[in-house]
């Protein structure tokens, strides 16, 4: 199996030296290069097309996550995962949102880092617990505030969730612990509030809005 090519970024020097002598010990891994600052990166990550790369979010002139972006948009097939000493919930969705496949400490293991690595060039994410645990937090708050836009209660939210899944009325409330005259008293509250004729509409405006799964 050919190894995964690829690239450290990271605006102090030592650091970045470190990482990419702790990555090479990987037989899985070839650091095909390495850069100081965004721009860098974007410029050698053009010249390199490496597959991954470990990209500090805090650097002068222009950070990670705009270098992610712009990354991104000239290597689709490149993924970055965000390197970073400390977690901070903007610094988690901005990340993100910029495409980046990871967001990892600084201080993880050598072991978790190419496990990162790794799961980044099949396409999977790898995030650290309390970033996974922010970017949770960030997501429920956005359906919750779409939700109170509707008015619906989280009563109603739970067998909206149950209707997306196809279950009847019936099952809904054996799930619940509730009748099914009060299920089906949520259901006309549901369609009222999202001006749906039936089940399918109404599940339709849910997905289309992020209220349920």
């Amino acid at each position: 199996m050919e190894s995964i090519k690829v690239m450290v970024v990271d605006d102090h020097t030592m650091v970045r030296e470190s990482l990419a002598t702790a990555l090479s010990t990987s037989p899985d891994i070839e650091v095909v290069g390495t850069a100081g600052s965004g721009r860098e990166a974007l410029e050698k990550a053009k010249a390199l097309n490496p597959e991954v790369i470990l990209m500090d979010i805090k650097m002068p002139k222009m950070n990670g996550i705009k270098a992610c972006r712009l990354i991104k948009g000239a290597l689709p097939d490149t993924n970055v995962v965000m390197l970073t000493v400390m977690d901070d919930e903007a610094s988690v969705i901005e990340a993100v949102s910029a495409g980046a496949s990871g967001y990892v400490l600084k201080s993880m293991p050598v072991s978790e880092l190419v496990k990162a690595v790794k799961l980044a060039k099949n396409g999977k994410s790898m995030l650290h617990p309390e970033a996974a645990l922010k970017l949770i937090r960030q997501f429920r708050k956005l359906i919750d505030d779409e939700a109170a836009k509707y008015n619906l209660t989280n009563r109603e939210l739970e067998v909206l969730q149950l209707l997306a899944y196809g279950y009847t009325n019936k099952k809904i409330a054996e799930k619940m612990f509730i009748s099914e005259q009060t299920v089906k008293s949520h259901v006309i509250h549901i369609f009222q509030k999202l001006g749906a004729a039936d089940r399918t509409e109404a599940v339709a405006v849910a997905l289309r809005k992020g209220l349920v799964e």
